[in-house]
C-alpha cells in the first residue's frame, strides 16, 4: 500500500521537521541545564516553564514557517 498525501495537507520541509525536534527539545535541555549549574526546582515549575516555553515556541514555528508548508491540490 502506497501511502500518499490527503487532499489539502500541508508539506513540511526537513526544515520545519529540526525546528519542530528543537521547540520540544529546548525546555527540557534549559530545565536540566539549570538543575545541573543553579539548583533544583520543582515539579510544578518545570512543568510550567516547559509549557510556556512549548507553546511560545509553537506560536513562533506557526509564524515562521506557515508560508512555506505549501498545501497539495
Amino acid at each position: 500500500m502506497k501511502w500518499t498525501r490527503k487532499p489539502g495537507e500541508p508539506i513540511y520541509q526537513r526544515r520545519h521537521m529540526v525546528a519542530l525536534v528543537l521547540a520540544v527539545a529546548i525546555p527540557l535541555v534549559l530545565l536540566q541545564l539549570y538543575r545541573i549549574y543553579v539548583g533544583p526546582l520543582s515539579l510544578d515549575f518545570q512543568l510550567g516553564v516547559g509549557l510556556f516555553v512549548s507553546v511560545i515556541l509553537g506560536l513562533a514555528l506557526h509564524l515562521a514557517y506557515r508560508s512555506s508548508a505549501r498545501n497539495e491540490p
